[in-house]
This record gives structure tokens, sequence and C-alpha cells, in this order.
């Protein structure tokens, strides 16, 4: 039953899918104070998350993209907007993505969801918080659906809700929608990033990762076959896929959780929106707007409030009981 009526209209001086997904990501400025915490792993690796506190008692975590991080625009946006209205935040940034690389062969992917677990379980030990939200956009709203899903019977009673923003909930399909001609310049970007990381890495791990051709690499399901397989224990690409892909986990979800996927994202399939599971589940909710584009939801100019975080704000206030929040 839980399947929503958006009430997003889209950004009138913004009317082109592409637009809507770059244009926030290359010239919104948000400006943030972040404490950093180095949280060091009984694997020898390490994870920083960003924080920004004020003593509060509800803390939202947040969960960034691929190739993302603390400093991404749209994550900046999440942390200002309620951090001014009475949350502390935590962002995550997956291993590699805080500006160093990390120490092990093995980094971050799509379903990367034990790297959450051992960082929520490290902040209800560490701090006293009342209520935790939690919150995803694209890989990772993608590990974040996955890791609800996995740990359905297992959650901690603070937990309260999750959203999460633009995600590829079928990888297979969006990984093949993205290398479409269209979407070369998304392809560009993200494999000049991972290439730069992934050669560091194979001149430190000379004999356990081989990346013969990765300069030939066009597509994802060529770069998951050629790297992310061979670091994270996969068979392949499609075995990548099939194993992290959230889609399958989305039914054993019992939290309250808000998917927004918009209509027109060009990084989204069809599969990508679970409309007919939606209407039948108790705890997902799910938004698909017309309009956004990719992790965009601008509003009234590529500045100011997004339609996405006035969203999961309205969404998280129907769960949480915190005082003079202000919509």
């Amino acid at each position: 039953m839980p399947f929503l009526q958006s009430n997003y209209k889209g950004n009138k001086w913004n009317k082109n899918k592409h637009l809507e997904t770059m244009l926030p990501a290359l010239f919104r400025k948000v400006s943030v104070n972040y404490k950093r915490e180095r949280v060091e792993l009984v694997d020898g690796d390490f994870i920083d998350l960003d924080w920004v506190c004020s003593g509060n008692q509800t803390l939202l975590i947040l969960f960034h993209g691929l190739e993302g991080s603390s400093q991404s625009q749209y994550i900046k946006g999440f942390v200002k907007h309620f951090s001014n209205r009475h949350f502390d935040v935590c962002v995550m940034n997956f291993r590699s993505c805080s500006g160093e690389n990390n120490r092990l062969l093995s980094s971050y992917h799509m379903g990367k969801s034990d790297d959450v677990n051992l960082i929520i379980e490290h902040i209800l030990k560490q701090n006293n918080y009342k209520h935790l939200v939690l919150g995803g956009f694209s890989l990772g709203g993608n590990v974040l659906l996955k890791y609800l899903g996995e740990n359905a019977n297992h959650l901690s009673n603070k937990i309260k809700c999750a959203f999460a923003f633009s995600v590829p909930v079928d990888l297979a399909s969006s990984a093949q929608v993205l290398s479409n001609k269209v979407n070369k310049p998304y392809m560009f970007n993200f494999l000049k990033s991972l290439n730069k990381k992934t050669i560091e890495k194979s001149k430190i791990f000379p004999n356990q990762l081989d990346i013969t051709g990765i300069e030939k690499v066009k597509t994802f399901v060529e770069w998951d076959s050629l790297v992310t397989a061979k670091m994270h224990g996969f068979k392949n690409a499609q075995d990548y896929y099939n194993k992290c892909n959230s889609l399958q986990f989305l039914p054993n979800i019992t939290l309250p959780t808000l998917l927004v996927n918009a209509l027109n994202d060009p990084f989204l399939t069809k599969s990508c929106f679970p409309i007919d599971m939606a209407k039948k589940h108790e705890f997902l909710h799910l938004e698909t707007p017309k309009k956004g584009g990719h992790v965009g939801f601008s509003m009234n100019g590529i500045q100011g409030d997004y339609y996405s975080e006035i969203r999961a704000l309205e969404f998280v206030s129907n769960y949480i009981g915190t005082e003079n929040l202000s919509l």
C-alpha cells in the first residue's frame, strides 16, 4: 500500500534529465564544517567518518554514491538541512572515498553492507543517541537497502526509519543502461576516478590484481568483470550484480523506509521502480516523481533547499519524536 503520489513538480528552470543530474553536482555550493573520526578496523583497514554534532538526541547517518564522499554537494545539502533542524549527522565515507586510498586490496562496492553494519555497531557503542535514522544515495542507497533486508531481524531498536534516493535496485539493468551512448559522459567520469584508484592499487598489489586492458574498458559490465569481481571474490560482473542488487532484499525490510526514484533518472530502468511490491509492502514507501534526474531534485534554481531534503525530513518526522522540527 505505501506507493506514494509525488508532490515534486521539478525545477521550472531546468527541464532536462541530464541537466537535472549534472548541474547540482557541478555548480551547487554548500558549506559544512566536519569533524573527522578515523575508525580502525579489525582487518587492518580504516573507514573515515565525518561528523556535524551539536549534542542532539537523534543521529542521521548518510551513505554516499559511487565515487562520492562527505564532500559531495548532495551529501552536504542533507547535512546542512538536517543539522539545522536538531539532528546530529554522520557521513560514512566508503573505503578509499575519504581522500586516501584504503590499505587493503578490496575496497567498496554496491553490496558492501558489512561495512555499514560495522559502522553502525561502532556508533552505537561509542555514543548514546536516542534515535538513529539512515539515509543512502545511489550506490549508498543500494548498500543501505541491502543492509536493511539482510538484517531485518537484528536491527537495533534505536534505528527508527530510513530513506534512499536514486537507487539502482536492479544493478544489472542499470549497468546496461549506463552503457548507452547518451550516458557516455557519466561513464567517462566514473571510470576516470575508478581507474586512478585501481592503478594505484595494482602497483601496491602487483601479484594479486591484473588490470591488463583497463584503459580499453568502456562499460560497467567490463569494469566490474575486470576489477570488482577480482578484488572482492565474485565470479564475474553478473555474479556480482546477482548477489548485491537490493531488489531481492526489499521484501524482507521491516523498518519504515522511503525510496524515491525519479522516472526520468538516466541511470535507472523499469525494474528499478518496484511499484507492485510497494503496493503490497507494509514498510517500503515508494515515490516515483516524473522529474528529478539522478540525485538531483533541485527546486528554485541550483542553490537552496532541495526537494529530496524536504521530503526526507517530512518522512523522518513521522517516526522520530523530535521537537521543534522546521519542515
